[in-house]
């Protein structure tokens, strides 16, 4: 993984080692760093003690477990990669037909996307990004909130000292930077059996008014 993230860092598109692993790898999931075959215990967590539904957006999908996973909870799923191979790759794995697997970039989304989704989930993206560009891309997160809605954010939880990457495991003060403007609900971190590192989950609302005081489904 080293060698494809270094041969992008010295060229014009820093990003592209995304496209290069999945294609790469020709479709040897192991092969995949972070790929856990299973969506994130912090997501399955999370929807276990929220009673909701609507329209979510997976950030950096991958192949595509958390999508899946929420589809199967009764979202209405888009889930984005910026590589192509990875989605799709990920549409092999997950055929539902009722979710929407698309290749977009997060530094610069469909305007109609702007203030759409009930959920916006990203798990583990910012931390694969340099700094710099981690910089540009957390403030669109909450761009994408309903009104209402939740930003969910999972990674790896270091300090100042931690920074060697990628990935880059995200500072407390970065991570209070992205929900900058939104609800602050919660701040969870622990420990994942067999995983390296303390994990993170943060969680805003985009107003005060939560979607847990609307009538939950039936």
């Amino acid at each position: 993984m080293l060698e494809i993230f270094n041969r992008s860092q010295i060229s014009d598109q820093p990003l592209s080692w995304f496209e290069d692993l999945y294609s790469e790898s020709d479709e040897n999931r192991g092969l995949i760093p972070w790929d856990w075959q299973e969506p994130h215990p912090f997501l399955v967590d999370w929807v276990d003690q929220n009673d909701e539904m609507g329209n979510a957006l997976v950030v950096g999908c991958g192949l595509g477990e958390d999508a899946s996973f929420l589809n199967k909870r009764g979202w209405d799923v888009t889930a984005f990669d910026i590589s192509e191979s990875a989605v799709s790759w990920a549409r092999k794995l997950h055929p539902q037909r009722n979710l929407n697997w698309v290749v977009e970039d997060l530094l610069d989304p469909p305007t109609s996307w702007r203030g759409k989704f009930d959920l916006v989930l990203e798990v583990h993206i910012l931390q694969a990004i340099p700094e710099q560009i981690r910089k540009e891309a957390a403030p669109i997160l909450s761009s994408f909130l309903s009104e209402g809605g939740a930003l969910v954010c999972i990674g790896r939880l270091g300090s100042e000292e931690d920074q060697e990457g990628p990935p880059w495991p995200l500072t407390a003060e970065f991570i209070e930077e992205i929900g900058k403007g939104l609800e602050r609900v919660e701040f969870y971190s622990a420990e994942i059996p067999e995983k390296e590192s303390t994990r993170y989950r943060a969680v805003w609302r985009n107003s005060a008014k939560s979607k847990l005081d609307k009538p939950s489904r039936e």
